[in-house]
């Protein structure tokens, strides 16, 4: 486990490089949510319409945090996140894209829980492991995320299911990869399981 966890941290620090390069770049003009609208038509396929996912282990983008929506971008096209739906579409986005398509997503409506809380058990546990593992520090309270840190709230849960392997497995690069690998690596299967449906259904 510490040379897995020693690879992350330097595969982490070369992202964190390569991102703060590109982020520097992505700040110097104002977003045009209008034109990151028309872009995210390149996205509707896979993550719905109006950033609302209907594909299953395809995370939902609406309300996501404007840099944490940029940071995914310039990950994938930095080549420090790989998903083979992805590269080719980041292959086709530039700086002002990736700076629009964060203010786009981010003024969308949340998704919210298809269905209602049908084990509220499992939830009870997931929130006890939320606690447990201190998941409100970074992604806040209500679980909204802010800045650079992901929305959980109304995900997905069969995406945070495969979100919180991908960081205990190592698989998963790019920012807070050091962080949640530290988090992930000790949860159980039950815990991750209840994480999930708890954080799906809020």
């Amino acid at each position: 486990m510490p040379i897995m966890r020693h690879q992350i941290g330097i595969n982490a620090l070369l992202g964190l490089a390569l991102g703060l390069s590109a982020l520097a770049s992505l700040s110097a003009r104002a977003a045009d949510i209008a034109a990151g609208k028309e872009k995210a038509e390149l996205c509707v396929g896979c993550h719905g319409e109006a950033g609302i996912s209907q594909t299953e282990n395809i995370p939902s983008l609406a309300g996501e945090p404007d840099q944490f929506v940029q940071w995914q971008l310039v990950f994938f096209r930095a080549g420090s996140r790989r998903n083979e739906q992805m590269q080719p579409i980041v292959e086709q986005i530039n700086n002002d894209d990736i700076r629009n398509l964060g203010a786009y997503f981010a003024s969308l409506t949340p998704p919210r829980a298809s269905a209602p809380d049908d084990n509220p058990d499992l939830s009870k546990k997931g929130a006890q492991a939320a606690v447990g593992r201190r998941c409100a520090s970074c992604h806040t309270d209500s679980f909204a995320g802010t800045k650079a840190v992901a929305r959980l709230a109304g995900q997905r849960e069969e995406y945070l299911i495969k979100a919180l392997h991908d960081y205990k497995s190592g698989v998963r690069s790019g920012g807070g990869m050091a962080a949640m690998a530290e988090v992930a690596y000790p949860l159980s299967e039950e815990e991750i399981t209840a994480l999930a449906h708890y954080l799906a259904h809020l």
